[in-house]
């Protein structure tokens, strides 16, 4: 998925100006990390990877089950801001 598909989501959304694709990277990682998950895990969830491109195409299953957990809890605290009627990308701050 390419970086302007994400960007015209957003400002579907009425996020315009205000959030990008990887600001949203930025927030799930900040809270991740304030939560208390391992970075390894975190790293796998956003596709950072250290290894050659090769290996990366192979092992899509590295962490399958911490990525599940993790994105998870995530997806739990976006319906709790959203039962709040918080925007996500103010709760950083």
């Amino acid at each position: 998925m390419s970086n302007n598909t994400l960007l015209k989501m957003l400002e579907r959304m009425g996020y315009k100006g205000r959030m990008t694709g990887h600001g949203w990277r930025h927030t799930f990682s900040t809270q991740m990390h304030d939560k208390g998950w391992e970075e390894r895990f975190i790293e796998a969830a956003l596709a950072h990877h250290k290894r050659d491109k090769v290996a990366a195409i192979y092992n899509q299953a590295k962490y399958l089950e911490q990525r599940r957990k993790l994105k998870q809890e995530w997806a739990d605290y976006l319906d709790a801001l959203a039962a709040k009627g918080q925007p996500a990308a103010l709760a950083a701050d």
